[in-house]
């Protein structure tokens, strides 16, 4: 029991050294002794401890190694808006251009849409991949789909990310974690109580999530790193050609009314709702008080009217008894 807890003790110092940045595992590097939690009773480290111990050593060396076996890991990507004559020729020249090159298609799509002049011309995006040494070949034919690439390229994009290092430190950790996984799977089979052998299993079970999870990461690196994308947007050459007669475009001279229209439009709108929501809130305001000051005014004369009509049918009265 005591042979398990200790190689058990070594083996958790090992899958907790797995960590992301390879700059923490020479902070692991102390005394055996001194990072174990089992008591000075019991007796001295068995060989395999030894030999775990002189594994996990192995293991400090092993990050900079493969940082001079790892070539440099770039993913490219580029993006790219080209006028065409017909967009669905060009499209499916570009899709049998990625097949050629050993490339694919991710995503296609095709629809239509309306310039000024009312005509119905169709686009398309569509992305591929490509093999990353055939980039710029597969943007230098797709360019060349165009009449005049000087012109008819609208817009050119290309990218790329360095993930060597986070793909180094990913294969740092997969052999720490194969390392730890192998020493687990050993315990276990030498372990004979139940207790023991469900909490090598939990670990065995962590550590390989883990490694899935560092596979997957690792996968998904390398295939971007191999396969550039481009996103690709083809235009009509009809969709943006403005409309012109003996050198007259009247489809300017109608935008620009058109456009002059809306901003007239526009002022009114905007008028009206300044008149709604401001100055008739005010003018309600400030209107409030005079109309009670003018009722106020208006029933003292309406009282003194009336006090002076009394006096005078008073006196007219007294007049007539006299």
């Amino acid at each position: 029991m005591k042979r398990i807890a200790l190689s058990l003790t070594v083996l958790v110092l090992l899958y907790t050294g797995c960590a992301p940045a390879a700059s923490e595992a020479p902070a692991m590097n102390m005394p055996l002794e001194q990072k174990s939690y089992v008591s000075n009773e019991m007796a001295p480290p068995s060989p395999m401890a030894d030999e775990m111990a002189g594994d996990w050593s192995d293991n400090q060396s092993y990050g900079g190694e493969i940082a001079s076996q790892v070539d440099q890991l770039v993913i490219q990507n580029a993006n790219l808006s080209i006028v065409v004559v017909d967009p669905l020729e060009a499209l499916n020249s570009v899709t049998m251009m990625a097949e050629e090159m050993n490339g694919y298609i991710v995503e296609s799509n095709v629809y239509k849409t309306s310039n000024e002049n009312g005509l119905e011309t169709p686009e398309a995006r569509l992305t591929i991949r490509v093999p990353a040494e055939k980039l710029t070949e597969a943007m230098d034919r797709i360019k060349a789909l165009t009449q005049d690439p000087d012109v008819d390229v609208i817009s050119e994009n290309r990218s790329g990310q360095n993930v060597t290092k986070e793909y180094t430190d990913l294969k740092s950790r997969l052999k720490n974690l194969e390392e730890a996984e192998s020493q687990l799977r050993e315990i276990m089979a030498s372990a004979t109580r139940t207790e023991d052998v469900m909490s090598v299993f939990n670990q065995l079970t962590q550590v390989r999530e883990q490694i899935e999870v560092i596979k997957g990461q690792m996968k998904y690196y390398e295939e971007s790193a191999a396969m550039s994308a481009i996103q690709i947007y083809i235009r009509s050459k009809a969709s943006i050609a403005p409309l012109s007669i003996g050198g007259w475009q009247p489809a300017g001279v109608a935008r620009n009314a058109i456009q002059s229209l809306i901003n007239a439009l526009k002022f009114f709108a905007n008028a009206g709702i300044w008149i709604v929501l401001f100055f008739v809130p005010v003018l309600i305001i400030l209107l409030i008080p005079v109309w009670l000051v003018f009722l106020v005014i208006r029933s003292i004369v309406r009282r003194n009217k009336a006090k002076k009509a009394a006096a005078l049918t008073t006196d007219s009265e007294a007049t007539k008894k006299e």
